[in-house]
């Protein structure tokens, strides 16, 4: 198979291209440094082709004659919701209108969104995919308008909105585990808010299941079956760096567990907002992200991704913890 990927050298994307790589495939990605792709790559390498979203001819070449292009490239942050929108939304339309163009015998298209596109869940009744779109954010409005432009182009296509990923290599959950290494565990409200997690293996294996299933023009959450409260995720994270630092079961210590409430939460998110905005730089920590915070769950069932693909996620949260945190670790991310 000769696939394409954008966002190839990104935290999610990185992990594709190494499967991909792995199982043989050809693959092509679209990247804006094609030094970070030589460094991240360096025992198997795929080609790279360098340009962004808004390069048409580079989108064109990285995707001529492929026949899969799993679209992850896209930003988590902006400056207001018509950054979020021309790059998230009309990036995708780009890439879209490029793979219709260049890839005539494209068997699919496979866009990587968000469970941020279908909004939050209440507490105890985890989304499905027959929920209405409901997001609370510029981000999830962004990405629920990237699907609409999926499912409304010429390609046979697939949608997987995967709630938080973590694992080797992503730099986002990272701060969680350096404030746990000072004993630290920030949370939002009183710490009860319920999360669906997907350590980022499984979720390269959910893409990898969508392509070889014959389940076009789905829309699937993957997430694994286990939902944690944010709470308890945080004294998951501080027990791991512990041990990843060489504690024993006997040193192994309580974090401090420091709330968050609503109106601290707001204010801060619109301080550090402000800021960005007066300097002109994009943030995640933004006043609009104040409801997704807040929200009392963030959870999905893959149920029907199970059911159509065979994929069930193998890695659970204690075990996917441990291993990111022996990973930051060992590479002096903490």
């Amino acid at each position: 198979m000769r696939a394409c990927v954008t966002g190839g050298t990104g935290f999610v994307g990185s992990h594709l291209v190494d499967a991909l790589l792995r199982r043989g495939d050809e693959v092509v990605c679209l990247v804006r440094s094609p030094q970070k792709a030589a460094r991240l790559f360096t025992e198997r390498a795929p080609l790279t082709v360098r340009g962004d979203l808004t390069d048409e001819s580079a989108l064109h070449e990285a995707c001529a004659g492929v026949d899969v292009v799993f679209h992850l490239a896209g930003v988590t942050a902006a400056r207001d919701r018509a950054e979020f929108l021309e790059i998230n939304a009309e990036g995708t339309r780009r890439v879209l209108q490029a793979a219709a163009d260049a890839a005539p015998s494209l068997q699919r298209f496979v866009y990587v969104s968000s469970l941020s596109a279908a909004g939050p869940a209440s507490r105890g009744h985890p989304l499905t995919e027959r929920a209405p779109p409901k997001p609370i954010s510029n981000y999830g409005a962004s990405k629920l308008a990237a699907e609409e432009a999926v499912r409304g182009g010429r390609v046979p296509w697939n949608v997987v909105r995967p709630p938080a990923v973590y694992g080797p290599r992503d730099a986002e959950l990272a701060r969680a585990f350096k404030l746990a290494r000072w004993g630290l565990a920030p949370v939002f409200g009183d710490g009860s808010q319920e999360l669906s997690l997907v350590h980022v293996s499984d979720l390269v294996a959910a893409l990898l299941a969508v392509v070889d299933s014959a389940a076009s023009g789905a829309t699937y959450f993957a997430a694994h079956p286990e939902i944690v409260a944010q709470r308890e995720l945080q004294r998951a994270i501080h027990a791991a760096v512990l041990r990843a630092r060489g504690a024993t079961a006997g040193g192994l210590r309580r974090p401090i567990v420091v709330p968050l409430p609503s109106l601290v939460t707001r204010g801060a998110l619109y301080v550090t907002g402000t800021a960005a905005r007066l300097v002109g730089r994009p943030t995640v920590l933004s006043p609009d992200k104040g409801p997704e915070f807040l929200a009392e769950a963030w959870t999905c069932s893959s149920a029907a991704l199970e059911r159509d693909t065979g994929w069930r996620a193998e890695i659970p949260v204690a075990v996917g913890v441990d291993q990111t945190a022996r990973w930051y670790h060992e590479h002096r991310w903490l």
